[in-house]
């Protein structure tokens, strides 16, 4: 398996309206792309962001399941979205599960 973990940084404070779209987007992603295993997402409630405001974890079955994810519509919508939301910043990090 392999787990992609997102953080998104946004130039203003999102409105509840737009997180509430952004969650809803990403946790559909199971039902139209293939190979995911799990979704989560949410708003960082640590303080110790670093100006990262939103997380978003997709646990993928293998490498080609992540790789096909990257072009897909449905995450290219979300990476729109996130842009029109005013996003600045990402930091992703990809990595395998060992069992």
């Amino acid at each position: 398996m392999y787990e992609h973990m997102v953080l998104f940084r946004f130039a203003s404070e999102p409105s509840k309206d737009q997180l509430n779209t952004l969650y809803a987007m990403a946790r559909q992603f199971p039902k139209h792309i293939p190979g995911i295993v799990d979704v989560a997402i949410g708003r960082d409630t640590t303080g110790r962001n670093q100006g990262f405001q939103v997380g978003l974890t997709v646990r993928f079955v293998d490498r080609a399941a992540l790789d096909a994810y990257g072009p897909h519509p449905k995450h290219q919508e979300l990476v729109q979205y996130s842009l029109e939301m005013g996003r600045t910043d990402i930091i992703v990090v990809d990595f395998p599960i060992e069992s």
